[in-house]
C-alpha cells in the first residue's frame, strides 16, 4: 500500500479523502495548518497527523522531515475568500490583494509543497500527485458561460491546471493530474454546494491510486476527461 500526504485535510474534501484512502489500506499523512484539529481529525481516521501551512516555506519543510517517504501527493489545501457573506465578489469589486490572498494558498502553496516534496516523490516506484481544481478553471467552460461572476478562484485555478500539465511533461515518471470534484457542500462555499464530500471525494481517491501506466497531464472529473 501507498504512502499519501493530504493538504488541507482536517475538514470538507481532504478528510474525506483521507478516510477513503485509509479504508483502502494506505498509510495517510493529514496536513492541517492547525496542528490540534488535525491531529483530533487523524484520530478519527486512524491516519497520521501532520503540521502543514502551506502558505509558509519552513512548515512545508519540515513536514517533508516529518512525512519521509511518500509515493502520493494530494494538492487539496484551497481557499476562496471571494465567497463573502453577501455574495461572490465580481470582477467589478476584484482587488489584486484579494487575488494575491487566494493565489498564495491555491497556487503558490501547491508550487511550494510539490517543491518540498519532490525528492521523496523521486524516490518512490510509483509517483502520483493529484492537484485539487475546478471546473470553473476550464477556459471551455468560461468561455461558454459558467455563469460564475467571481474571478480570483477560477483564475487561480485555471493556473493551477497549467502547473499540472508542465509537471506532468518535466516529470515523465509521475502521473500528474488535476481534478474537478464537484459543487460539494464545504466551508470553502460555505456549505452551498449540491453534493455531498462521499460524492466528491471520488474522483480524488480513484486518481491517488492509479498505477505508472495511467493517465498524466490530465483534467478528470467523476465521468472522464473535462475540457480545458
Amino acid at each position: 500500500m501507498s504512502s499519501v500526504l493530504i493538504t488541507g485535510a482536517n475538514k470538507g474534501l481532504g478528510h474525506e479523502t483521507a478516510r477513503q484512502l485509509v479504508l483502502a489500506g494506505h498509510t495517510v499523512w493529514l496536513g492541517s495548518r492547525d496542528f490540534a484539529r488535525g491531529l483530533q481529525a487523524a484520530d478519527r481516521l486512524g491516519a497520521r497527523p501532520v503540521q502543514l501551512d502551506v502558505t509558509s516555506d519552513a512548515s512545508v519543510a519540515a513536514a517533508a522531515e516529518t512525512v519521509g517517504e511518500l509515493d502520493v501527493l494530494v494538492n487539496n489545501a484551497g481557499i476562496a475568500p471571494e465567497w463573502t457573506e453577501s455574495g461572490v465578489v465580481s470582477a467589478a469589486e476584484l482587488t489584486a490583494d484579494l487575488m494575491r490572498e487566494t493565489f498564495e494558498v491555491n497556487l503558490f502553496g501547491l508550487v511550494r509543497v510539490l517543491h518540498a516534496f519532490l525528492p521523496l516523490l523521486q524516490r518512490s516506484a510509483a509517483p502520483v500527485v493529484v492537484n485539487v481544481s475546478s471546473r470553473l478553471a476550464s477556459l471551455a467552460t468560461a468561455a461558454a458561460g459558467s455563469g460564475y461572476p467571481g474571478v480570483a478562484y477560477p483564475v487561480s485555478k485555471a493556473a493551477v491546471n497549467m502547473v499540472t500539465v508542465q509537471y506532468a511533461k518535466a516529470f515523465p515518471n509521475m502521473r500528474i493530474n488535476a481534478v474537478e470534484p464537484g459543487f460539494t457542500a464545504t466551508d470553502l462555499n460555505r456549505g452551498a454546494g449540491r453534493q455531498t464530500v462521499e460524492q466528491g471525494a471520488e474522483i480524488i481517491v480513484r486518481m491517488a491510486q492509479i498505477g505508472p501506466d495511467g493517465p498524466t497531464g490530465g483534467y478528470f472529473d467523476a465521468e472522464g476527461p473535462l475540457p480545458w
